[in-house]
């Protein structure tokens, strides 16, 4: 068996006391970043990434990115008319890169450290114009799922109400395009629909776009040849 073909995480693995110092793996041609040996970013996703941050930032405003990596997603945020970007990062590394990476930008940054489920619960209710939720699984028992406990747990009351939506989950969805679905509309319909509209989001609401894309052969969390990006919007 290749090492593309062995799942991102074995059974039971579990990351997330380890992470936060985990050395942030930056290649130095800055087109990869790994922690603990897990591909957590590769610069082919960014047309992807800009994708979504067109979304996160088409209400202007104040935006919430959860998850900055390899600053991919922030940078295009950047460059639209918003008023403030809030970022939550826990990972030591990272979040020094993104510390330098605020001084540059435009507009206003608000570094956040810590693990989400830390953070999230301290932020104020109908207060952000878009969020971008784009943050590595840390287990394999929340490989699939943990964009869930956000949404579910967060997002409808950290949004303003017309407030947007936008999220990810690449290392699963994946996986799932591998053997369980060869269409993504149908694969996002079918494990994604049904928890955005237990989170309190109205299907009409909600929309998706798709786009080609080619990633590398040796990446090994993705190998479809589409991507999807989903707008959801609160009532």
């Amino acid at each position: 068996m290749t090492t593309a073909a062995q799942p991102i995480f074995s059974k039971g693995e579990d990351c997330k006391d380890g992470w936060h110092d985990a050395s942030a793996g930056y290649n130095e041609a800055d087109t990869h970043l790994e922690i603990l040996g897990k591909p957590v970013m590769e610069r082919w996703e960014t047309p992807y990434m800009h994708s979504l941050a067109t979304v996160a930032s088409s209400k202007g405003g104040r935006v919430l990115e959860i998850g900055f990596g390899m600053a991919i997603a922030a940078t295009k945020v950047e460059s639209f008319p918003i008023e403030e970007h809030w970022i939550i990062e826990c990972n030591d590394g990272v979040f020094a890169r993104l510390q330098e990476w605020a001084k540059a930008q435009p507009h206003k940054v608000v570094p956040l450290k810590g693990l989400w489920e830390d953070v999230v619960p301290t932020l104020p209710d109908n207060h952000f114009d878009g969020i971008l939720y784009d943050t590595y699984p840390l287990s394999e028992d929340k490989w699939h799922t943990h964009q869930f406990d956000f949404i579910k747990g967060h997002a409808h009351r950290l949004l303003k109400p017309g407030g947007v939506l936008t999220y990810c989950n690449l290392t699963s969805w994946g996986e799932l395009l591998k053997d369980k679905y060869d269409n993504i509309d149908k694969m996002f319909e079918e494990t994604q629909m049904p928890h955005l509209l237990q989170s309190g989001f109205k299907k009409e609401k909600i929309s998706t776009t798709t786009m080609d894309i080619v990633p590398p052969s040796e990446c090994k969390y993705y190998s479809f040849l589409k991507m999807i990006t989903p707008t959801i919007v609160k009532e």
